[in-house]
């Protein structure tokens, strides 16, 4: 079980000032969980997922990972960072766990995400849909009950972004991880998530938790995604500002 209640994370800006990140962030994702994470740019999203992820420790609060060892925490970052020496096989198991059949899991991942006839080369060959589909498949090669995903699929064309939204959801549900994923986009966050966190703007903190009760499977332009969308907007039209009364958490958008 995650459970995160982050009172202040702040750090230096440029002028030397202390810079408030984050502030009153209280978030309980369930077992399995897949919550979307959405907020203006500079509210403190990448922050909150390297909090959670361990890579930051420097802030006033905590973090409960209950069930879930460092170990078994997987990431997938903005940009794939492959090693660019290394191939694609090794690229996964260079994260693998030492395990018996860790070569032949990650060989599995790789054909899933039909990259079986590029393992032996180097990422450079490769286009930038096939990097993340080889960081994606390294972020799942361990199994992990917890996935931290900061815009995995950001820059990339609509076609190739939706066909990795669909390897990821299908890994997903077959893994049963929970999940915090970061999106500036709202209509992938409305066809992805169980839930959508939106953020406030700096300091960042919840100010609307929305479950989303569409049916799966869901596209970004599907016609209940994006009447969702419309509702949404209409009734907070400054939503993705960071702007939402805090009392509307845990509501919900009649159809």
């Amino acid at each position: 079980m995650l459970e995160i209640d982050i009172a202040r994370k702040s750090y230096p800006d440029r002028g030397g000032r202390a810079h408030l990140a984050l502030a009153g962030l209280a978030l309980k994702p369930r077992v399995g969980e897949l919550v979307c994470v959405v907020g203006p740019s500079g509210c403190g999203k990448s922050t909150l997922l390297n909090i959670v992820g361990g890579l930051d420790r420097d802030f006033e609060g905590w973090v409960t990972h209950e069930g879930v060892p460092p170990d078994d925490i997987g990431f997938m970052f903005q940009e794939p960072r492959l090693m660019p020496w290394l191939s694609v096989l090794d690229n996964v198991l260079l994260v693998a766990r030492a395990a018996h059949d860790a070569r032949a899991r990650a060989i599995a991942l790789l054909e899933a995400m039909e990259l079986g006839d590029v393992l032996d080369a180097f990422p450079g060959r490769l286009s930038g849909g096939m990097q993340r589909r080889v960081a994606l498949a390294r972020a799942f090669v361990n199994e992990p009950s917890l996935m931290l995903m900061d815009e995995p699929f950001v820059s990339l064309d609509a076609p190739t972004a939706q066909r990795l939204r669909e390897m990821f959801v299908s890994l997903w549900q077959r893994s049963g991880a929970t999940v915090l994923f970061v999106t500036h986009d709202l209509r992938e966050a409305l066809s992805l998530a169980d839930r959508v966190c939106f953020l406030s703007g700096s300091p960042g903190r919840v100010v609307l938790d929305l479950p989303i009760e569409l049916e799966r499977p869901r596209k970004p332009d599907d016609v209940a995604v994006l009447a969702l969308q419309a509702r949404l907007l209409e009734r907070f039209p400054e939503l993705l500002a960071g702007l939402a009364p805090a009392a509307e958490t845990g509501a919900s958008i009649d159809a």
